[in-house]
């Protein structure tokens, strides 16, 4: 059995997590995290990273309740090296591939599609 892997796509005011057995594309969304916009109506760097400890969080629950076996990620760069920041090395060492792109906005299917290329 080739285990399930998760897919990050997220940016800093959004992050969805698929799973897919194996490698193969075949995403099923499993949690759509949203970053909520302060009353002030603009994200701050703090607000960011705070939210990459959430994603990060996420990731590392799973990790521990054995939900997948590998880690794929589609991230804008900037938030990608804050999620890096806060995921344990036995969570980086799941990594099997990092895209650093901003993908949340795409459907399942698109991402699919994008991933494809990679």
């Amino acid at each position: 059995m080739a285990g399930t892997t998760w897919v990050v796509v997220a940016d800093g005011s959004r992050a969805r997590i698929f799973e897919t057995p194996g490698l193969k594309l075949d995403l099923r969304e499993i949690e759509d995290l949203v970053n909520v916009v302060p009353s002030g109506g603009r994200l701050s760097e703090k607000d960011r990273e705070k939210f990459a400890r959430t994603v990060a969080d996420y990731i590392e629950q799973g990790r521990l309740h054995q939900r997948y076996q590998r880690l794929r990620f589609a991230a804008e760069p900037k938030f990608l090296g804050m999620l890096h920041a806060h995921l344990s090395e036995e969570t980086r060492r799941l990594t099997f591939e990092e895209i650093s792109e901003d993908l949340s906005a795409l459907d399942a299917r698109e991402i699919e599609a994008h991933l494809r290329k990679h």
